[in-house]
């Protein structure tokens, strides 16, 4: 079966945003918050229990989701909000024999050929260092704007530092109330303050991307 094609939005003059336009938009302050926000992420989606990823905030609505209808594993997804709403486009591309994955913000990939961020292996990983590591670029710039780290070999906990190895969001295996650890697909995903969710969920599908659960 074919994927849920998610609805997109184009402006008025169907011309691609630029750079700094698309910067500004992934600021807004709808995904933003000034304190620090938790969310129970499920790798499941909601549609018929379909591959793909759910994300409720703390009163535990609908915020974000992925409906994939494909093969267990895409390589071009989509991030959506609760109404269908176009936020990222992410691509798996391989290069080389190296992998990488790009997240085009709403539906810029089919206007231009710039994504907002590129999330590669670190160097030390492919050289077979134990840690698992991958750099985050946004846009044209060539320096690790983010990294994402896996914590605990095959877990599907994460962590998100900045450049200056600061906290940006860290997801772990969520626990019930009474502390019982849930399934390895249903995760407590914790965002500091400041950041935007909608970015920080794109590099959750790229990890769910890298882990083959998309």
């Amino acid at each position: 079966m074919a994927k849920i094609h998610p609805l997109v939005i184009l402006n008025s003059s169907h011309e691609a945003p630029s750079s700094s336009t698309a910067s500004t938009s992934s600021c807004s302050n709808k995904y933003m918050t000034s304190k620090r926000e938790t969310f129970t992420i499920w790798m499941k989606s909601l549609v018929m229990q379909g591959n793909g990823c759910t994300a409720f905030d703390e009163r535990g609505e609908i915020v974000y989701r992925i409906d994939n209808y494909d093969n267990k594993h895409s390589n071009e997804v989509y991030l959506m909000d609760l109404r269908g709403k176009l936020l990222f486009t992410v691509c798996e591309k391989k290069m080389c024999g190296f992998l990488s994955w790009e997240g085009y913000k709403s539906n810029t990939i089919a206007v231009a050929n710039r994504p907002m961020f590129r999330v590669r292996k670190s160097c030390r990983a492919i050289l077979g260092n134990n840690e698992c590591s991958y750099k985050v670029s946004m846009g044209s710039e060539t320096s690790c704007s983010y990294k994402l780290e896996a914590l605990g070999g095959k877990s599907s906990a994460f962590r998100i530092t900045d450049s200056n190895e600061g906290f940006v969001a860290e997801a772990k295996r969520k626990q019930s109330i009474s502390g019982v650890v849930l399934g390895d697909d249903v995760l407590s995903l914790v965002v500091e303050a400041h950041v935007d969710h909608s970015l920080i969920m794109a590099l959750v599908t790229v990890y769910g991307l890298i882990r083959h659960q998309l």
